[in-house]
């Protein structure tokens, strides 16, 4: 690894307990981080998916000052390629320094090449490289949360509010899972009705095992206690994140949806936290008008390629037409095989 003015980057070994430790303090007060710079996606990555893991680190007088977790991806359908981080919204550096950052940058780049990668993705919130070739599909949503429970319903705007309502005069209640268990019952069918692969049921399993309380299963049912939707939330900081959810069929008409996230809402307001982030969403999508029907408002996201032996951005996602047909397919298989056959695709999308 390489080492400049006393600015020494290493890679963060597995079982590396102690190192991981001083990782996650130092992720936890950067105020570049975010839950997906975290040691513990490295089992992630690489214990669940098989994806070999580059958590870069630089360090200085021993104390660390930014980090960059990257994983490599071979895939004959998907490409070779080396990102920051699969399955994670956001990624690439985080530092308190500037020459930390590009410190890590320069040893991400070097590390490609030796690789043979054909491109190297750094998923950023905030644009570092204008002149690097971006992807410009994708955007969050983030909000504050209100002190006061009554004060986040009135900022739901009328409509999306009295679909809120619907779902609380329809008797749903919302439950805290131990497991993950009827989440993934609700997901896995979700997934496959809009045509695309679900994660592995142990890979969920596996994230609340790793993060403990700050991975969590909300699930909504009737009063009859009928699973109807399910969220599973990170928590890092003041902040809560729902980043995996699926509903039953039953769930659009009683309003399960939306009484869901209000639930989640309500629950983070109760708990003292600042700020919801709805997470990823592609432009021009149902899951982008939803969001924005509920008053948040979108902010691109930077994913910054550097290109080696390709010519283009990759573009690995449902929305490239190229995939159509094996969407259309996938729709009609079977729930049991595409369960079966998912984890085997979705382990290559990153």
């Amino acid at each position: 690894m390489s080492e400049v003015a006393g600015l020494r980057v290493q890679r963060l070994a597995f079982g590396d307990v102690q190192t991981a430790q001083r990782w996650d303090a130092f992720v936890l007060g950067c105020a570049q981080a975010s839950f997906f710079h975290r040691a513990g996606w490295m089992r992630m990555v690489g214990e669940i998916f098989g994806h070999t893991c580059f958590f870069l680190y630089a360090e200085r007088a021993g104390r660390i000052e930014g980090v960059l977790p990257l994983a490599q991806i071979k895939s004959r359908l998907f490409g070779h390629s080396l990102i920051s981080l699969p399955f994670a919204v956001y990624g690439g550096v985080a530092a308190d320094t500037e020459e930390a950052a590009q410190a890590l940058e320069v040893e991400a780049q070097r590390l490609a090449r030796d690789l043979g990668v054909e491109h190297l993705e750094l998923r950023h919130v905030q644009q570092r490289h204008a002149d690097w070739p971006q992807q410009d599909l994708y955007v969050t949503f983030r909000k504050e949360i209100l002190p006061e429970e009554e004060a986040n319903m009135l900022a739901i705007p009328r409509k999306q509010r009295a679909m809120v309502r619907k779902g609380i005069k329809n008797g749903l209640i919302s439950h805290i899972d131990k497991d993950a268990s009827r989440f993934f019952a609700l997901y896995a069918d979700n997934v496959h009705r809009h045509g695309t692969p679900a994660m592995p049921r142990r890979y969920f399993e596996a994230l609340l095992q790793e993060f403990g309380p700050d991975c969590e299963v909300l699930t909504v049912t009737d009063a009859q206690g009928t699973p109807l939707s399910s969220v599973l939330s990170f928590y890092f900081r003041d902040e809560v994140l729902p980043y995996y959810a699926g509903d039953a069929v039953a769930a659009r008409e009683l309003a399960a949806n939306d009484f869901k996230y209000w639930e989640l809402m309500r629950r983070a307001c109760a708990r003292g936290l600042k700020v919801f982030d709805y997470g990823r969403s592609k432009q021009g999508t149902g899951s982008y008008a939803f969001k924005k029907n509920w008053g948040f408002e979108p902010t691109p996201l930077h994913y910054e390629y550097c290109l080696y032996r390709r010519d283009t951005v990759p573009q690995n996602n449902p929305s490239n037409a190229k995939y159509q047909l094996l969407i259309k397919t996938w729709r009609r298989m079977p729930l049991s095989w595409a369960n079966w056959l998912g984890p085997h695709i979705v382990r290559n999308l990153g």
